[in-house]
């Protein structure tokens, strides 16, 4: 990197007082982009496509309103395009429009560099290769950090990059960084709160409390999913404020809400409500081994719960140490008081054995209700 490359992007990381600065996640991004003038560059990363779909269509918003020039202006590149025919591209002065958009997909600027041995020629070879696939680099990190007034390009990348490349340091400084990581259950809260702004609807109390309660069953947290969900909902009723009716009837489709709500009834200790959502599950199609995993966890969280009990952690503040929604951690805890811990381990060990019999072929549903039963004496 050049003196005058090093120099640029000092000034951009000591001076930026515009709302970027270091990479952010989706909620400061997107306020950021409101607050300040687009930037010319940015690197959209993460696990979460949501958020880095929603934040491509907003930066695109944001440089044509209403779509307007969008079309003549946007190309996209290879992934693998030389950084010489990159530079190309982003130098390419734009015919009746102003703007000229490139969006690039999973450039390997951003990946991990993966380190190879060889011996004699080989070695040789690849380090001339090398050195030149450096001097390119360095060309095109260099328009980067000084891009023309009319060029803007997108970076997209499908799992996290890596922070320590030249070119992810690039894009920190002299434009802006994404950081979409996937959103685990306990984190749903601050995209439920901006999702139903959207909607303009709001939920009631057991509206909010069953929709936690089913996001905490699921091990992956879709959130396109989710959105789709409740564009549904939003079709379903015109009322402002939704209750669990409304919403269990939107979100029934979903295994786990029908999971979450036999969680409740074993909870509860009714049996009868259990073993009923438990046949409706398995007669829906829904796999055995999909139906013991969610009991085995539910169970190891009522243990859980009850071991931060006796250290004397209460209320939401089991929250952080079970990694779930403060709501739903209060909720396990105040269940985890109607079972003595023998009934817990015995539970769980007689999970595990109804496991090794479903991989096994020697036995299937009927193996969930006797571990249901149990639970609920």
């Amino acid at each position: 990197m050049g003196s005058v490359q090093k120099l640029w992007l000092f000034c951009c990381h000591s001076f930026c007082f515009d709302g970027w600065g270091e990479a952010l996640k989706y909620g400061p991004f997107i306020a950021a982009l409101r607050k300040g003038e687009p930037k010319h560059v940015y690197l959209l990363a993460g696990e979460e496509r949501y958020y880095i779909e929603k934040a491509k269509a907003a930066i695109l918003e944001s440089l044509f309103p209403a779509g307007e020039g969008l079309r003549d202006a946007l190309e996209e590149a290879a992934p693998d395009m030389d950084a010489d025919a990159l530079i190309g591209l982003l130098e390419t002065v734009p015919f009746f429009v102003p703007k000229h958009v490139v969006l690039v997909q999973d450039s390997p600027l951003f990946r991990e560099k993966k380190r190879t041995a060889a011996d004699g020629e080989e070695a040789k070879a690849a380090k001339g290769k090398k050195v030149g696939a450096d001097k390119k680099e360095e060309r095109l990190l260099h328009l980067l950090a000084d891009m023309p007034d009319y060029a803007y390009v997108i970076f997209l990348c499908a799992g996290k990059a890596d922070k320590r490349r030249k070119a992810y340091k690039t894009v920190e400084a002299a434009g802006a960084v994404l950081d979409a990581d996937a959103v685990r259950p306990w984190e749903i809260s601050d995209w439920l709160a901006g999702k139903l702004a959207e909607i303009h609807r709001e939920f009631d109390r057991e509206a909010h409390a069953y929709f936690m309660g089913a996001v905490s069953m699921m091990h992956e947290v879709s959130l396109s999913y989710l959105d789709k969900e409740f564009e549904k909902l939003a079709l379903y009723t015109t009322e402002k404020r939704i209750g669990r009716a409304e919403l269990a009837a939107v979100f029934s489709g979903l295994p786990e809400v029908s999971s979450f709500a036999m969680m409740d009834a074993v909870s509860e200790k009714d049996v009868k409500k259990a073993l009923t959502l438990l046949r409706r599950q398995t007669a829906d199609g829904v796999y055995a081994p999909v139906l013991l995993a969610l009991m085995v966890r539910h169970v190891r969280q009522l243990w859980q719960a009850k071991l931060l009990l006796a250290q004397g952690v209460r209320g939401k503040a089991l929250g952080p140490s079970m990694k779930l929604n403060p709501f739903i951690a209060e909720k396990l805890g105040r269940a985890s008081m109607k079972f003595s811990e023998p009934v817990l381990k015995r539970a769980m060990l007689s999970l595990i054995d109804a496991d090794y019999l479903l991989k096994t072929g020697q036995g299937g549903a009927e193996l969930l209700e006797d571990a249901v039963i149990s639970l609920c004496r």
